[in-house]
C-alpha cells in the first residue's frame, strides 16, 4: 500500500504543479508547451502509466483511473486558460488596429491631368459656353472626310505619302479634326454650331516645334447672314477665355482649301500686351491658326443652300495654348511623361 500511496501521491504532486502553471501560462505558444510537457505522448502524466506495472494487481485499475481523470481535468483547464488567452490576444490586436477618430486624416498623393487634358478641358468649358455643341470623330478617318469632302484638289500636298499615315487607299490616320465638317452635315443641318477637341497625326520629323501627334480644336458654324465679322467676334470670345482680357485678335488673308477668303489669325501677345517681348518676336501678336468662311463648294456637296446659309470655321493646335501660357519651347517635353515636367502642372 506504501508503495501505490506513494503512486497516487506523486499524480497529485503533477496535478498540481500542472494546474499552477497553466493558469500562470503568459501565451499560447507557453500553454502549448506546457501541455505537451504533461498530456503528451511523452509527457510526465502519461509516463506514469507506465509504472503501473509496478503496482499490485488490485490497485492497478485505480491508479490507472486516477492518471486519466487528473489528464482529463488538465485538458479541460488547458481549454480554459486557452479560451482566456486568445480573448487577451483579441483585445490586444484590437488596440492595435483601433483607429483614432481624433486624428486627423492621411493626405493621399493623387494623380493629375496631363496639361493637355487640362487645356482641352478649358477649351471645352469655353466652347460649350458660347453655345457650341461638342461633336467626336474618329482617329481613323476616311479619306473623303480628311481631303474630298474639305475641297481638296486631287494634287494637293497635303495627300502625299510623305505627309499622311495612309492605312489603305480609303482610309488614314486623319491629319486635321477638320475631317469632322463633312460627318456633321450628314448628320445635321443648319443652324448649327460645332466643335470637336481631338487627337491629329502627320508623317513629320519630331522637334521642338513638330510631332506626328498633336491636338486640335476645331469649330464650324452655318447659320443664315453668317460672315466674317461673326466669326472674329466669336475668335474674340474663346481667346478671352483662354488667355485673358485685354487679349485682341488679328486677322490676314491666306490660304485653306476648305475656306474662302481664308485668314490666318493671330491674338494680341499676353505677356506684353502687344507691346513686344522675346516671346512673340517683339511683335506684339502671336499666330494661332487658320480660319474663314466655309468654302461654297462644301456647302453645296452636302445640299445646302449657299444663298440661304453661309459659315465660317477657324481651327488650331491645342498644344500651342499651354506653350504660350507656361512659356513653354519644346513641344516633346508634353510626351516624354517625365514626372518633373507633368507635376508642375498640379492644381
Amino acid at each position: 500500500m506504501a508503495e501505490a500511496g506513494v503512486s497516487m501521491d506523486s499524480i497529485r504532486e503533477k496535478v498540481v504543479e500542472a494546474e499552477e502553471r497553466i493558469r500562470k501560462a503568459a501565451g499560447l505558444e507557453e500553454l502549448k508547451a506546457i501541455a505537451t510537457e504533461y498530456l503528451g505522448k511523452n509527457g510526465a502524466l502519461t509516463s506514469l502509466l507506465r509504472t503501473v506495472g509496478s503496482l499490485p494487481p488490485e490497485e492497478r485499475p485505480k491508479f490507472g483511473q486516477a492518471v486519466n481523470e487528473a489528464k482529463r481535468s488538465l485538458e479541460v483547464l488547458v481549454a480554459a486558460r486557452e479560451t482566456e488567452l486568445l480573448e487577451v490576444e483579441r483585445r490586444r490586436a484590437e488596440e492595435r488596429e483601433r483607429v483614432d477618430l481624433t486624428m486627423p486624416g492621411r493626405a493621399f498623393r493623387t494623380g493629375i491631368a496631363h496639361p493637355i487634358t487640362q487645356t482641352e478641358d478649358r477649351i471645352k468649358a469655353a466652347m460649350i459656353g458660347l453655345g457650341f455643341e461638342f461633336f467626336e470623330g474618329p482617329e481613323l478617318e476616311e479619306m473623303k472626310y480628311n481631303f474630298e469632302a474639305l475641297n481638296y484638289p486631287p494634287d494637293h500636298p497635303a495627300m502625299d505619302d510623305q505627309d499622311t499615315f495612309y492605312i489603305d487607299d480609303h482610309r488614314l490616320m486623319r491629319t486635321q479634326c477638320t475631317a469632322i465638317q463633312g460627318r456633321v452635315f450628314e448628320a445635321k443641318k443648319p443652324p448649327l454650331r460645332v466643335f470637336t477637341v481631338g487627337r491629329c497625326f502627320r508623317n513629320e520629323t519630331v522637334d521642338r516645334t513638330h510631332g506626328h501627334t498633336f491636338h486640335q480644336v476645331d469649330a464650324f458654324m452655318v447659320d443664315r447672314g453668317v460672315n466674317m465679322a461673326h466669326l472674329k467676334g466669336t475668335l474674340k470670345a474663346f481667346a478671352t477665355a483662354m488667355f485673358g482680357e485685354g487679349t485682341q485678335v488679328r486677322f490676314r488673308p491666306d490660304y485653306f482649301p476648305f475656306v474662302e477668303p481664308g485668314v490666318d489669325y493671330s491674338i494680341s501677345c499676353p505677356f506684353c500686351s502687344g507691346n513686344g517681348c522675346a516671346v512673340c518676336k517683339s511683335s506684339g501678336w502671336i499666330e494661332l491658326g487658320g480660319a474663314g468662311l466655309i468654302h461654297p463648294n462644301i456647302l453645296r456637296s452636302y445640299g445646302i443652300d449657299t444663298e440661304e446659309w453661309t459659315g465660317w470655321a477657324f481651327g488650331l493646335g491645342v498644344e500651342r495654348i499651354p506653350m504660350m501660357q507656361y512659356q513653354i519651347d519644346d513641344l516633346r517635353l508634353f510626351y516624354e511623361n517625365d514626372y518633373r515636367f507633368l507635376e508642375q502642372f498640379r492644381a
